[in-house]
């Protein structure tokens, strides 16, 4: 089954980052990404552009669009992996690994996925 792992921190922080320190964190993810590649297990990744960015549309009888996230929080939707794992454990097994790799405080939500136009 594919699972949806969801990259979550504090945008402030990880934009505030040096070039030399998003090159070392990207570069331990790299290894890990390496690893499920080599496996055939990974699918898309991607890292999400800042919320400044984004347009949420609220839906409702007239649907209202409207710059901005979501929701206000001090941690964003920062990208996403989508990975095949044999099961549930397995996926967090993954995103644990994720996690040590970034160093991040954050969080990774961990969701499987129904695809409708694989």
């Amino acid at each position: 089954m594919q699972y949806a792992i969801l990259c979550y921190d504090s945008e402030e922080i990880v934009h505030a980052w040096s070039k030399e320190q998003n090159d070392a964190v990207m570069s331990r993810l790299e290894a890990v990404t390496s690893k499920l590649a080599a496996q055939g297990r990974l699918g898309p990744t991607a890292r999400l552009l800042p919320t400044t960015t984004a347009t949420t549309v609220r839906k409702g009888a007239t649907p209202l669009v409207i710059d901005g996230p979501f929701a206000e929080t001090k941690e964003q939707l920062l990208g996403f992996y989508i990975v095949d794992c044999d099961d549930l454990a397995h996926a967090i097994e993954v995103a644990k690994e994720l996690g040590q790799a970034s160093g991040l405080a954050g969080a990774h939500e961990v969701r499987p996925l129904m695809l409708f136009n694989p």
